[in-house]
């Protein structure tokens, strides 16, 4: 944290000569001047703890958006589950990060693979941490729990979310985000002198995590579709692929936007600080600039991935899909959340536009493979966060990440289309492999031993009826008029309405039903 510098009382009296009162008058110069010094850099300190507290409200604020897009994506029928689900990986995610996963993470001095200090924000607050740096990155590690249960939607018992949540919010996702963040991490970007060199004198660059959050997220998920199988009716006799479509677009759209709001909590917010000003001779660039061109290149990767995808599901398809273009500007940026920091505007356009087709790519690669992803949340976060990293390979540029990064080390490796060669390529292929490595040797086992307690997949009986009813005591939509006189009559009987594209007529001429 940057100060105002010492004040010697020696020095400064030699300065007033030999006049009356030097030393006295030397002496009180350097007591105001040291407090008002003390004072700028605990200003420093509320400024920076203030932006990254509100940083990590907006991330948290996406758990709401994560909510609503996985309730408007799956049946009716299933939307008490989903939401609870949601509900679920926030609180549980909360205790097991604050006992076990901070402290993998974070708990420094440490290995390069493991943190092994802070375990219940022990020694917090500390010079290292702050309470709001815990807060920030608890808000994280949940969101890539909440990417996992979109995967295996409308069809996993409540107590298998329960089990994978805590486990993967308390370990396999901090020993990932201690290896790429932690100033010990073996692949990390800022690792310390004392911790030893940098991977490919790089390190591999996830500035805010699209490895780290969006593809662990992903691959664990993808395993969690992948054992537990489709969803009954996915998929016809002869193999065909049958649409099991959400029953509300209007909560997508109010999901997307509420995530694309979280996302610049998400992006900017990952700088930690905003009161650091970079060695140049403009004054009025620093660190808070840097902030502002990565939310501008998070809004246009976004922009671009969705206008891409309505436009190119208009030509594949035949019409104007809007649950399609809203995956695909999330798909936009996940893809940028990589490279966010360090990359120009104009490179984000290009990470959008290809994010896009890597969306689209690997959804008709699950169609014909027979994959089962009522959210696309494996194609989304784990395709697109891989393309994130590959494309901060290619287009990260050296003045901003060695501005970001530092240059204690020397001038360090940048993109290779923008000539920097190619030892940041390779980190961020090393990341991706051990990334689909780690959390496959993981969660793989994980769900593959729910699987065989009987403790993953519901019955069929449950999911053909929908556990709203089966599980949760009742369906989430009940409608009721208030107009006492079109109350219908005690022998009024409600039924279930699945959203298969048809309105049922009305029973006893009434207009009340459950939904």
């Amino acid at each position: 944290m940057a100060s105002l510098g010492d004040c010697s009382a020696t020095e400064l009296t030699t300065l007033l000569g030999s006049t009356a009162n030097a030393t006295a008058a030397a002496e009180y110069i350097c007591t105001r001047f040291t407090d008002t010094s003390k004072s700028f850099t605990n200003i420093t300190y509320a400024i920076d703890n203030t932006y990254l507290l509100f940083s990590a409200y907006l991330v948290f604020a996406m758990q709401l958006g994560f909510a609503m897009l996985c309730a408007g994506s799956v049946r009716a029928k299933n939307t008490m589950n989903i939401m609870l689900t949601n509900v679920l990986d926030a609180a549980a995610g909360g205790l097991s990060y604050y006992i076990f996963g901070f402290a993998f993470a974070f708990g420094v001095p440490s290995n390069s693979f493991i943190g092994k200090h802070h375990f219940g924000l022990k020694k917090i607050p500390s010079e290292d941490f702050d309470y709001s740096f815990f807060l920030y990155q608890w808000a994280f590690a949940i969101a890539a729990a909440g990417i996992t249960s979109g995967s295996i939607a409308e069809r996993t018992q409540f107590v298998a979310y329960l089990i994978y949540s805590s486990f993967l919010t308390g370990f396999v996702y901090p020993l990932v985000s201690h290896w790429v963040w932690s100033a010990d991490g073996w692949a990390s970007a800022t690792r310390s002198m004392k911790s030893g060199s940098l991977l490919f004198d790089s390190g591999a660059i996830d500035f805010a995590g699209s490895g780290v959050v969006h593809m662990v997220g992903g691959i664990a998920g993808l395993w969690g579709a992948l054992i537990e199988g489709p969803r009954i009716g996915r998929f016809d006799h002869s193999g065909r692929s049958v649409a099991l479509r959400g029953h509300s677009g209007s909560l997508v759209v109010l999901g997307t936007f509420l995530l694309w709001f979280g996302w610049y909590g998400f992006n900017p917010g990952s700088f930690l600080q905003i009161l650091k000003s970079y060695d140049t001779s403009y004054d009025y660039y620093g660190q808070w600039s840097a902030v502002g061109r990565t939310a501008v290149t998070t809004t246009l990767a976004g922009c671009t991935a969705g206008l891409t995808t309505l436009f190119s599901r208009r030509l594949l398809v035949g019409h104007w899909n809007v649950t399609d273009v809203c995956n695909g500007l999330l798909g936009g940026l996940a893809a940028i959340t990589s490279g966010c920091a360090v990359v120009e505007p104009w490179a984000a356009v290009v990470c959008g536009f290809i994010a896009a087709w890597v969306l689209i790519g690997f959804n008709k690669l699950a169609e014909v493979c027979k994959y089962d992803d009522p959210l696309e949340a494996a194609q989304l976060h784990g395709g697109c966060g891989a393309w994130g990293l590959l494309f901060t390979g290619l287009f990260a540029k050296e003045q901003y990440v060695n501005e970001i990064y530092g240059t204690d080390r020397g001038s360090r490796p940048y993109g290779v289309l923008m000539g920097g060669g190619g030892k940041l390529f390779g980190a961020q292929i090393v990341q991706i492999l051990v990334i689909i490595g780690w959390v496959s040797a993981t969660m793989g086992p994980l769900f593959y031993i729910l699987k065989i307690l009987k403790l993953l997949r519901v019955s069929r009986e449950d999911e053909m009826a929908g556990m709203d009813m089966t599980r949760h005591g009742g369906f989430a939509y009940v409608y009721h008029d208030e107009d006492a006189s079109s109350h219908p009559p005690g022998s009024f009987a409600t039924r279930r309405i699945e959203p298969d594209g048809t309105s049922p007529a009305p029973i006893n001429g009434s207009t009340n039903n459950v939904v």
